[in-house]
């Protein structure tokens, strides 16, 4: 299917109902959905637990197949499998970050990451599994090293952000972390020696940045490209030399691409890169977007351009956007209405 021929619709294929409050993050588990394994979603929410919901290999549809609950005692704001599919972290407004693990049919906390001084906002597993990284509202972001038998230790904790963390997010290839939140900014932080990690470059309203919260990042699927959205209503995309990153250029330095703006009217809290391109938001507006990368070939024309409007996805506020893993069609998203939705990115006739 080429996406620059013919229409497209997003279709809804099932509304999930059972969290009793608003769900806030989603993360598709990446060992899932593919060679015979039933796809399996986490939602996080208000109602301070999580849901695991897997999709039935007879009927396609999404079953609630366990409810973690009654280990942390606020709002659970955000979720992320480890790479091998194994451990689930989740972040918690009572300050800390609980470690799942999938053992049988059943999920187990097996531990629970302390030092946060108030609300964990955010959790991000390195492409390897060795390294989860938390930040929160005490505008710190600690990274931990994952150790055998579920023991976790803070390496570093690092300090730069003048305001709120919402989130954090390893690249997809490399041990470099990113950070944006409240002050309006997006760092990154790299390790210079001996688990000595320090903030190599800032991304600010100086350097064609945003003028208000950065709610949300993601990277496209070569790690080349990283996508913002923030409270200014708008969508940046920015670049680097993928090549001069990996070759371990501490000048490797990202740069603003393009700016979307105009697609969404409230804050914009939630951006995702499919691995197949597609860039999805979810807004403040209840509404979806998708975008894609140009191919008109102008040379100062934008990087990526409007795909697909859904208007009314949600009731209320669209607080996160997931694209799966195994199924670059398949998109999650959550809402203040308390829904999971699960959709479908399909061709029409």
């Amino acid at each position: 299917m080429n996406l620059y021929d013919g229409s497209y619709e997003l279709k809804e294929i099932q509304r999930l109902e059972g969290h009793t409050d608003r769900v806030w993050g989603l993360a598709w588990n990446p060992t899932t959905g593919a060679d015979g394994v039933p796809a399996v979603l986490a939602s996080c929410s208000g109602d301070k637990t999580v849901r695991i919901w897997q999709q039935s290999p007879l009927t396609g549809s999404f079953e609630c197949k366990a409810v973690l609950e009654e280990t942390q005692t606020r709002t659970i704001r955000s979720c992320a499998w480890s790479p091998s599919g194994k451990l689930l972290a989740t972040a918690s407004f009572d300050a800390t970050t609980a470690i799942w693990e999938h053992i049988g049919d059943d999920f187990e906390c097996v531990s629970t990451l302390e030092g946060h001084e108030n609300e964990v906002k955010s959790v991000s597993w390195n492409a390897s599994g060795s390294l989860l990284a938390s930040c929160g509202r005490d505008k710190s972001v600690w990274i931990w090293e994952v150790l055998p038998r579920n023991e976790f230790d803070c390496v570093s904790v690092l300090q730069g952000h003048t305001q709120d963390v919402k989130m954090v997010q390893w690249h997809p290839s490399m041990d470099v972390l990113f950070s944006c939140g409240y002050d309006n900014t997006i760092k990154v932080w790299a390790e210079d020696g001996d688990d000595d990690w320090s903030c190599v470059q800032t991304l600010g309203e100086s350097n064609n940045g945003h003028s208000s919260t950065v709610w949300a990042l993601s990277f496209n699927a070569s790690g080349d490209k990283m996508v913002t959205c923030s409270d200014d209503l708008t969508i940046k995309i920015w670049g680097t030399d993928i090549i001069a990153m990996q070759s371990g250029d501490g000048n490797a330095t990202w740069s603003h691409l393009c700016t979307l703006s105009g697609y969404h009217d409230r804050t914009i809290f939630s951006v995702h890169w499919s691995r197949e391109g597609i860039i999805a938001t979810g807004a403040a507006d209840d509404a979806i977007r998708l975008f894609v990368e140009n191919k008109d070939g102008l040379v100062d024309g934008p990087v990526c351009k409007l795909f697909l409007k859904k208007d009314k996805a949600h009731d209320m506020d669209v607080n996160s956007v997931q694209w799966s893993y195994s199924d670059n069609r398949l998109l999650a998203s959550a809402s203040d209405d308390g829904s999971v939705k699960i959709w479908k990115l399909t061709s029409l006739p």
